[in-house]
């Protein structure tokens, strides 16, 4: 028993190798209530129910704003330090700093036009329209949120909840109002201390520097500083949440801002998707840089996110905020589907787990059961795979609505190593407990319908119009100027034979298919007919890409989002070409859209091909990636280039990216490493029969270390057959043998056997064991993120200048 509780003591820190997870002029800002809906970019020819989905999409927070203050901290133990990423006297840096787009609605304190005279009114951030109300209830409770004004569209006929309007409050949606940045919205936090805060801010309501400077301890200076953020005994003034939109907002292609730091409402689109948002570094804003935490997750790309790194299954595998763009004709696919739909009645005395009735609300039921539906594949893998409704609101949850009635009881404590512990793994979120327990979960579930009708108005971005030409003929004849005669119409030709079959939606052959052409059904309002990609799913190791996000487990049985995932998708057979772990449905990507693709580049899922793009010097936290054969470092990396989302930036990036996709051999490999050393300190307690001690030891990682092989190392299953192999060594051997084959199988598990005695008596190669062990214990042994997808390149130079000016007309 003492030899396993060493083995535990030892490898106590193996979990810390993977971490957890200027206006001008200030615009004129109604001095009470929310702006009038006619002056939002979204409320322009947009239906009554499609302006409800807007305003959900863009100001609902449903109850997250508690996550980000309390339990993202606390739960998590990584920090966000919200006045560093939206203080308003470095508003006009804010794009360029963190990717954020500006509301064009909010002012600086002390603007030409700005209701807000000083910072001290609005303790440092922006002033935005209501805050003349929210801010009289800083440190007081009564607030009365915007989004109980939200006037619901009656339901629909058909509705199995109807006709009796039943649905849950919209005070839940939990609006609260801008911070200046679209889709961060601020609440009132009651439990503010004036007296407080002005003590610890040297007398100053108009900074937070005070709570959120950091202050390094006084013994070991190699330990990350800390600041208030983590000292529960200060608040401060606001809850942040954050809405939907605050990843899909951005600027329009079509009709980009003169100034990025100083959008217009006809310069944004809340369906274009955010492809410069640092929500990574956003998140964890207040982690110092030598923190495990921060190296792990807060190097994403621009316009990219690890949307798992809070349920953390132990991928590194950021994806991008894709654009939701002609979903009407987006393909949907036969499912096997076990989930809740709506019904007017329960049973007499039935199971509550398969079909439930909301108390005091007759005939507003919901009835859980396995059928087949066709519905559409979402996420990267298309592990979304129940519906679009739910899709959309799974999304809610995991950027923290409803977490503490239900979501972080499921998610899994990185540093508890003890199976029986709570925490250990995840667990499957609960669809029905939590529509039970939360009204936030109720108030989107009820609205989920108008929010899908917004989203269908997400439109192609086409390069013609951008360009203010009459047509597409125009742009053609634009492209075969630049790229040489009867460049577009051999593109087409190329397009049809090699790129068709999994990017258009069309059946083939497709030699005569028209890819632009227009729905005459007179309900699809001229909608394109090519979604311009099947959108089915194709093993990764076909097309070659980064496999990370292609091995992320949520959707499996057990996991936290299994009832997100279809049973056709667990179904699905693993990738024989691969040495990880890729059944249960994981191992495949969706053969992407590429409408707009002049729009959206650098491409594939994490924005790795093309150049890497950045905020210029004003950008803190730009890190080149860029590596030579041997995975060092380059001294001399290419620079990045500087967000430009002009019609002809995005153009020029379009093209560069363009090369580098049909160039794979010219392509340098870019891995994410970490940008600081990072010392973790261990204790490990060594007990024999006669003695107990403690082994002050540490692990360094150097700068370089590929964040990837850190990250997605399963640390707990190691621990777990460090035991095994000291209680059970035979148990071990069947383990890997199963997997491996007999002779190998035991070959891997004398190689266990003998670390774990290796460690005891000599705990600093706790290190090495994660690089020795690292194929049989990684979730994804990639760590290249700029590699695969090399279909085209044995087209000529001239072919591919070709193909590149026909997909800049989709």
């Amino acid at each position: 028993m003492r030899r396993i509780q060493t083995v535990f003591r030892l490898i106590l820190g193996l979990a810390l190798l993977t971490g957890y997870a200027v206006l001008a002029e200030g615009p004129a800002v109604a001095a009470s209530g929310k702006p009038d809906s006619s002056t939002f970019h979204y409320g322009k020819h947009l239906t009554n129910a499609e302006l409800v989905g807007a305003e959900i999409w863009f100001n609902a927070t449903a109850g997250n704003a508690r996550f980000f203050t309390y339990v993202y901290q606390q739960r998590l133990g990584v920090m966000i330090d919200w006045y560093r990423v939206l203080r308003s006297d470095a508003r006009d840096a804010r794009f360029y700093r963190w990717g954020l787009i500006n509301d064009p609605d909010c002012c600086k304190p002390g603007d030409p036009h700005c209701p807000a005279k000083s910072y001290d009114e609005t303790y440092g951030f922006d002033y935005c329209p209501g805050d003349d109300e929210l801010l009289k209830y800083v440190g007081k409770t009564g607030y009365r949120d915007p989004a109980c004004d939200l006037e619901d569209v009656p339901l629909a006929k058909d509705d199995p909840h109807g006709p009796k309007d039943l649905r849950q409050s919209a005070c839940d949606l939990e609006f609260g109002t801008s911070t200046g940045a679209l889709g961060l919205r601020k609440f009132p936090n009651p439990k503010f201390d004036k007296v407080k805060w002005l003590q610890i801010n040297g007398g100053h309501l108009d900074t937070w520097d005070g709570y959120t400077a950091k202050t390094a301890p006084r013994k070991d200076r190699e330990a990350p500083a800390k600041s208030h953020l983590i000292d529960g005994s200060i608040e401060p003034p606001y809850r942040i949440g954050m809405s939907c939109g605050a990843c899909h907002i951005a600027f329009d292609p079509i009709r980009p801002p003169k100034d990025p730091a100083h959008p217009k409402w006809e310069n944004l689109s809340g369906t274009v998707g955010n492809q410069y948002g640092r929500f990574s570094q956003i998140l964890g804003s207040g982690m110092a840089p030598n923190t495990i935490e921060y190296q792990i997750y807060g190097h994403s790309r621009p316009g990219a996110v690890d949307t798992s790194a809070i349920p953390n299954d132990q991928v590194n595998n950021a994806g991008t905020m894709n654009a939701i763009i002609n979903l009407a004709k987006r393909p949907i696919f036969e499912e096997d589907i076990i989930k809740w739909r709506k019904t007017n009645q329960c049973p007499a005395g039935g199971d509550e787990r398969t079909c439930w009735c909301e108390p005091g609300k007759d005939g507003k039921c919901w009835e859980r059961g396995r059928k087949k539906e066709f519905v559409h594949h979402i996420l990267k893998g298309g592990e979304d795979s129940i519906g679009a409704l739910e899709a959309i609101q799974r999304v809610y949850f995991n950027i923290g609505s409803c977490s503490e009635e239900g979501w972080v009881n499921h998610l899994t404590d990185m540093r508890q190593l003890d199976p029986t512990m709570r925490g250990f793994g995840q667990t499957p979120f609960d669809i029905g407990q939590v529509r039970r327990d939360c009204p936030q979960f109720r108030a989107i579930e009820d609205r989920l319908e108008e929010v899908l009708k917004f989203l269908l108005t997400g439109a192609p971005a086409d390069l013609y119009q951008a360009r203010g030409l009459k047509n597409n003929a125009a742009l053609v004849e634009q492209l075969n100027k630049e790229f040489g005669k009867g460049a577009v119409e051999q593109g087409r030709t190329i397009f049809a034979s090699k790129c068709a079959s999994c990017h258009s939606s069309q059946s083939g052959p497709f030699e005569n298919r028209d890819f632009r052409t227009v729905s005459t059904d007179p309900k699809d309002k001229g909608i394109r007919v090519d979604w311009l990609g099947n959108d089915k799913l194709i093993p990764v190791s076909e097309v070659g890409t980064n496999r990370s996000r292609s091995l992320h487990s949520n959707h499996m049985q057990g996991r936290v989002w299994e009832e997100y995932g279809s049973e056709t998708l667990r179904a699905k057979p693993g990738d024989p070409q691969l040495k990880e772990p890729s059944d249960g449905g994981r191992g495949y990507y969706r053969n992407i859209s590429l409408l707009s693709l002049w729009a959206y580049a650098p491409f594939m899922h994490n924005n790795a091909v093309g150049p890497e793009v950045c905020g210029g010097p004003l950008d803190e936290h730009y890190y080149a990636s860029y590596v030579d054969k041997d995975g060092k470092p380059l001294a001399s990396p290419p620079p990045c280039w500087v967000f430009d989302p002009s019609v002809e930036g995005r153009f020029k990036l379009y093209k560069a990216s363009m090369k580098e996709l049909l160039n794979p051999s010219q392509r340098i490999p870019k891995v994410t490493g970490f940008n600081s050393d990072v010392t973790i300190r261990l204790f490990p307690k060594l007990s024999d029969k006669e003695r107990e001690r403690f082994i002050d030891t540490a692990i360094r990682f150097p700068v370089g270390t590929p964040a990837a092989r850190i990250g997605n190392f399963r640390h707990k299953e190691l621990v777990g057959d460090l035991v095994m192999a000291r209680v059970d060594f035979d148990k071990l051997k069947a383990k890997y043998a199963d997997r491996y084959g007999a002779e190998k199988g035991e070959r891997i598990a004398k190689t266990i056997q003998d670390k774990g005695t290796e460690l005891i008596e000599k705990p600093g190669s706790i290190l090495e064991a994660g690089a020795e062990l690292r194929e049989i214990y990684s979730n994804s042994l990639a760590v290249i993120e700029n590699d695969g997808h090399r279909f085209g390149e044995d087209l000529s130079d001239q072919e591919k200048d070709a193909l590149t000016a026909f997909l800049a007309t989709l």
